[in-house]
């Protein structure tokens, strides 16, 4: 059974993973075809998580999941840039204007 916590920006439950690298990574609880997280269960009862690649596609006991941060209503809504920064698209966008 997983064991979901809620988002602590939009209380929706997340179940927590941990990643290749040891870090901590929140998924959305159901599984979506169109997400690029594999997710499993490993012999201690712990969920972790990687990004499935060519050289190891995903397998028969692992699901693919979203990560929470891409689907978060509270994160998706981007923060306004402090005075004097400019944004990357911005910058990008001026640069093949020459």
């Amino acid at each position: 059974m997983k064991r979901l916590l809620a988002c602590r920006d939009c209380r929706r439950p997340v179940l927590w993973t941990i990643t290749e690298a040891g870090k901590r990574l929140a998924v959305d609880p159901d599984p979506d075809p169109a997400g690029n997280t594999a997710i499993h269960r490993d012999g201690t009862g712990a969920w972790r998580s990687r990004r499935p690649t060519t050289e190891l596609p995903l397998t028969g006991w692992e699901r693919l999941h979203k990560p929470h941060i891409a689907t978060c209503p509270t994160r998706t809504q981007q923060l306004p840039l402090p005075p004097g920064v400019t944004s990357l698209a911005a910058h990008r966008r001026k640069g093949r204007a020459r």
